[in-house]
């Protein structure tokens, strides 16, 4: 089992979004961004299953994931590997692990059910740019991805 370590918990709070990779019972990928997430602890995350019946039925079949924090701005992050387990609301450890999904869904989205990923391995993540271009800083990085999405920083 893999570790979570402090530049994964940081650069994953800065990512806006993961993206939960299943697989069906029938073979077929299945890719969904997740708006709520929050690591438990050193080798576990938690996500809310706010509308994802397919994902919830994939691992229902087939526990196996990977789970991709990336931050769009830096262009790097963590690719997660390992098995994961959907708990409903009446299950005895939802409250446990659901705790810090409810409170960012507050009342505007219901979370149906957590999904509790036991971390296997842990990858880095990285830009082409990190290869193609190495002398790039990380503030020319940031200005790069702001000017090609249109944001203005700050605003």
């Amino acid at each position: 089992m893999a570790r979570i370590n402090q530049t994964f918990r940081e650069e994953a709070q800065r990512a806006v979004l993961c993206w939960l990779a299943t697989v069906s019972a029938d073979g077929q990928p299945n890719v969904t961004p997740k708006e709520l997430f929050a690591i438990h602890d050193d080798e576990t995350l938690v996500i809310a299953d706010v509308l994802s019946t397919n994902s919830v039925r994939n691992i229902q079949a087939n526990p196996l994931v990977c789970v991709s924090f990336v931050d769009v701005f830096a262009q790097r992050g963590f690719k997660v590997e390992g098995d994961a387990r959907v708990l409903a609301p009446e299950a005895p450890d939802f409250r446990i692990f659901a705790v810090p999904l409810l409170a960012m869904a507050g009342e505007t989205f219901p979370v149906r059910h957590a999904i509790v990923v036991h971390v296997a391995r842990i990858s880095r993540i990285w830009a082409p740019s990190y290869t193609l271009v190495p002398e790039r800083t990380d503030k020319e990085r940031h200005a790069e991805a702001y000017q090609r999405y249109g944001v203005r920083p700050g605003t």
